[in-house]
């Protein structure tokens, strides 16, 4: 396919075009031609759009779409359809599907599934066997069949032995270990943030020690047998500075955030809306910005929409019995752009989730493939129930302003145009 991108402010700090307005050139995939003027000779399809601004493109390290088994929520083809539309030109897709992704057929039919289509898909497979976090799962297998990652979703591994020969096992085929932050026996079953706010609304506290319990154990065992360690959602204060100490010690970790742990607090709860409901819960402003400190400071390395669909039957209930989870692809870049600075934000959906999930990253220069996110970081607007595109419409968003919004992608030698 070939396209003429007008006027785009190039934002890739890999490129030497970064920070630059320029034409660009895409031929048969390929960018050819990058300069401040390129006349369209051949009548090729322009791409001219207001205040447009071109990165390389997105990549999110934690969806849930729900197929197979859930496809109520979201199947495979219209998850990617949501993750196209907000930007994203791949996505890392958790294993809280049904069947679990624990063997090396259930790996290899998301990858058929999502085959051809214009935002690839890289499953994360699951760590344990059935994800009950009582044996290890077939990790070797999984990782010959496509499998970029290896963790329970949202499922703590209690056991600190099979932990640690998770990270020692995987050593061999340098894999990496996802473990969700989270002590059980302290967390409790409990709804939501333990503080003013628990308290007053009579929920049931998942205190920030439990997060911070876990990742302590799991950076004491990382530090003891080596690996690769990925912390996914952290959302605590105490868990930034953790993390901190762990990388001045040289230990192979990274972690991310999701979107909504940056944006809302637990004071979203007094209305008991369920929507707010989410794994880890929703915390209070001090975290929040421990935790933007900690993206500026390079500590947290990815940010995520942890776009999880709940379907209305599990969602629209007693909240002590709803469903944990957001949709969150379509109000990501608006919610995130709103809280950061427009580069950093960049680089921690491009090159730093990439890099750690061994993907390659294509930079915006002459000769290389054409993987691009096309938006405009200045628009603002209200995020409503119009602005959806996934099944659900389970989003903690929905009423808040947000700012930037996303005209579309280019990736797989395909164009998509909100």
């Amino acid at each position: 396919m070939n396209i003429l991108i007008k006027s785009a402010k190039i934002i890739d700090s890999q490129s030497p075009f970064h920070l630059k307005t320029q034409d660009v050139l895409i031929e048969k995939g390929i960018v050819t031609t990058i300069a401040s003027t390129i006349k369209n000779t051949n009548n090729i399809k322009e791409v001219k759009l207001e205040n447009l601004h071109i990165s390389s493109g997105w990549f999110d390290s934690s969806v849930s779409f729900g197929e197979p088994g859930f496809e109520e929520r979201e199947t495979i083809e219209n998850g990617l359809k949501v993750a196209a539309k907000s930007g994203f030109t791949a996505v890392a897709m958790n294993p809280n599907t049904y069947p679990v992704l624990d063997n090396k057929s259930a790996v290899e039919f998301l990858i058929n599934k999502a085959n051809g289509n214009i935002v690839n898909l890289y499953p994360i497979a699951n760590l344990t066997q059935q994800a009950k976090g009582l044996d290890l799962a077939e990790l070797y297998d999984m990782y010959n069949s496509g499998a970029i990652a290896f963790g329970d979703y949202n499922k703590s591994i209690n056991n600190a032995n099979l932990m640690k020969l998770a990270l020692l096992y995987a050593q061999n085929f340098d894999g990496l270990v996802i473990s969700f932050p989270q002590n059980n026996s302290l967390s409790n079953n409990g709804l939501a943030n333990e503080g003013e706010t628990s308290t007053k609304l009579g929920l049931k506290g998942n205190p920030a020690i439990a997060e911070e319990l876990q990742i302590a154990r799991d950076l004491f065992l990382l530090e003891y047998t080596g690996g690769k360690l990925h912390i996914p959602t952290i959302t605590t204060e105490k868990s930034v500075k953790l993390i901190a100490d762990a990388k001045k010690k040289g230990l192979n970790v990274t972690c991310s955030v999701s979107a909504h742990h940056l944006f809302l607090t637990d004071i979203e709860l007094e209305e008991f809306d369920t929507n707010y409901k989410v794994s880890p819960p929703l915390r209070t402003k001090k975290d929040i910005n421990a935790l933007k400190k900690g993206i500026i400071n390079g500590t947290i390395d990815m940010i995520t929409s942890d776009h999880n669909p709940i379907d209305i039957e599990n969602k629209k209930i007693e909240f002590k019995n709803a469903l944990d989870g957001t949709i969150g692809l379509e109000s990501f870049f608006g919610a995130v752009n709103k809280l950061l600075p427009l580069e950093k934000t960049i680089e921690c959906i491009t090159n730093a989730p990439r890099k750690r999930f061994n993907l390659k990253n294509e930079t915006i220069t002459i000769g290389k493939t054409a993987n691009l996110t096309l938006f405009n970081p200045e628009l603002e607007y209200e995020f409503n129930k119009e602005n959806i595109v996934s099944t659900s419409k389970n989003s903690a968003f929905l009423g808040k302003k947000l700012k930037g919004k996303v005209y579309g992608i280019f990736a797989n030698n395909k164009l998509t145009i909100n």
